[in-house]
């Protein structure tokens, strides 16, 4: 959802965006967003195929929720974030997940 807050992308630039996301997962949160009429899924006819994904106005409604997140994760000391070490997988803190976020302030 963040990534098309920026505005349309195709699915190769999604995947782009959200380093280490597998094709499947993507594939199946782009179908869930979509039945639930947050996100639109555009075709087009041409050679190579293209498809774009962009927010329903219903999705952009969500752009309040983000920026909520953003500004808290902002205002809170980078010392009070507790971050473990997970079992699977990479402990990344909230400023290294945020700064990839196109809506982040520099």
């Amino acid at each position: 959802m963040r990534e098309l807050l920026a505005g349309p992308r195709r699915f190769s630039e999604l995947r782009q965006a959200l380093q280490g996301i597998s094709a499947h997962t993507l594939t199946s949160r782009l179908r869930q967003f979509e039945a639930s009429g947050l996100v639109v899924r555009t075709a087009y006819a041409q050679t190579p195929p293209r498809v774009v994904y962009e927010l329903t106005p219903l999705g952009e409604g969500l752009r309040g929720v983000f920026d909520a997140l953003r500004e808290w994760g902002e205002s809170v000391p980078v010392e009070t974030v507790a971050v473990t070490q997970p079992k699977d997988g990479v402990a990344m803190s909230m400023r290294e997940i945020a700064a990839g976020c196109p809506l982040a302030k520099s």
